[in-house]
Formats: structure tokens, C-alpha cells, sequence
């Protein structure tokens, strides 16, 4: 899977502490071997666009959308 980050991720993540980029970073690279990997947590969020939620942490998630 290849992963892009958008201009409004790539925002939030120069106002975010270090830890949080680090461990984005770690689910980023789960994330591009197996969508399931239980780390991620990944679950539907919006069918209808296609999006899934994953977890950074315990507070703070990130959205999927599938692009074809």
C-alpha cells in the first residue's frame, strides 16, 4: 500500500510534539505492510467515501481514504 499524506496532515503534524510524529510515523510503516495489523486498530469510519479510522494513540487517530 502506498500512503500519502495530505497538506492538512502534513500541517498538523509540525504543530504535533515529537512523540506523536514518531509514533504516526511507526503506524504509517504497519500500515503499509498489512491494514490489519493490530496496532492500527483500523476500522470503518465512512463507508460511503470509503474512509477508515486508525490509532496513533490512546488520543489521537488518523483517517484512511482508499484512492482508485
Amino acid at each position: 500500500m502506498k500512503v500519502v499524506l495530505s497538506d492538512s496532515v502534513l500541517d498538523s503534524l509540525a504543530e504535533a510534539p515529537p512523540a506523536i510524529r514518531k509514533a504516526l510515523f511507526k503506524q504509517i510503516a504497519f500500515l503499509e505492510r498489512d491494514l490489519h495489523h493490530p496496532s492500527l486498530r483500523a476500522k470503518k469510519y465512512d463507508e460511503s467515501k470509503d474512509r477508515r479510522q486508525g490509532r496513533v494513540n490512546k488520543d489521537w487517530r488518523f483517517l484512511l481514504q482508499n484512492h482508485r
